[in-house]
């Protein structure tokens, strides 16, 4: 088995050189080292979500102490309209609630429907909980047979809200003596706006109460959709990221992702975002037999109309990396996470997210070495 500590082995300094030299990337994936971007920026999604529960604040805790520049909260409401970090409004994978006989009338009885998400009867809803309510649950992994060592931790943490995380980024932050920044984003804005639960007036109301709406603040606000950005431009000066899927189009939008992310859409897209953060796939898409392929030109047209490009997901399990970086059977095993991720910062992107922040704090220090 191929575990976390054997792949974090190759981190002493002194092989930094080999292992770059090592990686194998398509020459159109370079970038001269000096025309990369200065700093190119970790991500912890949703926190350290690797190793503990993720959207939990001791995931989140742990993204910090491992390096991550920024953590990434997911927000939706509850339906006190309180904002609470949970990938997705539905909550049966995330938390103990099925063990809650209390709340066992607010299963659903018809399958329901989020952004062309069906969720099956029986699910559970964070807009149909209180804070309260929410509070007396526990979080568990979401994908327990990927990750099980993760399962030791259910039960422990409960449900965070946004400002939580913020009053423990604010702690960490002097802690650490670095201002580590937060990536929130808003989960299906325009479903929520339909049931009166808003997610941009408290956002922005919870950013200003810990002085971070404000130009120059170490936040960026990210959304799927186009339309709630494009809303928000006005509202604030931090920076705002638009998410691409590799298919398909914003909800109620008539432009699709990849309308989006030709030249002329990056450019409209320039005048109101300042970032965009695609699937890793559209910046290197993979070969039919799910090796990894010749880079894109997006992040050099993402760059000449202006953007940051910070593209998502990273993860070090074999199930999620190309072919030919898998090490081993097993798809839960650890592969070549590493030199992924250095052959995607060869690229030229300004960032990345990834479930183990260390890994990407490791690629980026081999990659700038």
């Amino acid at each position: 088995m191929v575990q976390r500590r054997q792949v974090l082995r190759l981190g002493a300094a002194a092989a930094a050189p080999a292992l770059v030299a090592a990686v194998s990337a398509p020459a159109e994936a370079t970038v001269p080292k000096a025309s990369a971007p200065r700093f190119q920026l970790v991500v912890g999604h949703r926190g350290a979500s690797g190793y503990r529960p993720e959207h939990t604040l001791a995931s989140y805790e742990l993204a910090a102490r491992m390096g991550a520049d920024y953590i990434e909260p997911d927000l939706v409401s509850t339906k006190d309209h309180v904002l609470v970090c949970r990938h997705e409004p539905e909550i049966s994978g995330t938390t103990d609630v099925a063990a809650h006989p209390e709340f066992a009338d607010r299963a659903t009885k018809q399958p329901t429907v989020i952004d062309g998400t069906t969720w099956p009867a029986g699910s559970f809803f964070t807009y149909d909980f209180t804070l309260a309510e929410l509070k007396t649950l526990r979080a568990v992994e979401r994908i327990p047979a990927v990750r099980q060592e993760n399962t030791l931790y259910n039960g422990l943490f409960q449900v965070p809200t946004f400002a939580e995380m913020l009053e423990l980024r604010k702690r960490l932050s002097k802690e650490l003596r670095r201002d580590i920044g937060v990536i929130p984003e808003t989960k299906h804005p325009t479903f929520f706006r339909g049931l009166g639960l808003e997610l941009e007036t408290p956002l922005l109301r919870t950013l200003e109460r810990y002085a971070l709406n404000r130009r120059g603040a170490e936040v960026w606000i990210q959304s799927f959709e186009a339309a709630n950005l494009r809303a928000l431009r006005p509202r604030t000066k931090v920076n705002l990221v638009f998410l691409t899927s590799a298919s398909g189009s914003p909800f109620n939008d008539p432009k699709t992702y990849a309308e989006y992310l030709t030249p002329a859409g990056l450019a409209e897209l320039s005048t109101y975002v300042d970032g965009i953060g695609p699937d890793k796939n559209q910046v290197i898409p993979r070969n039919a037999d799910g090796t990894l392929g010749t880079p894109s030109t997006l992040v050099r047209d993402a760059h000449a109309a202006g953007l940051k490009v910070i593209p998502y997901t990273f993860r070090a399990e074999n199930q999620f990396l190309p072919v030919d970086y898998r090490v081993g059977t097993n798809p839960n095993d650890y592969g070549r996470a590493i030199d992924e991720q250095i052959t995607f910062l060869r690229t030229g992107i300004d960032g990345l997210f990834t479930d183990q922040p260390d890994i990407g704090v490791l690629a980026r220090a081999l990659f700038a070495a």
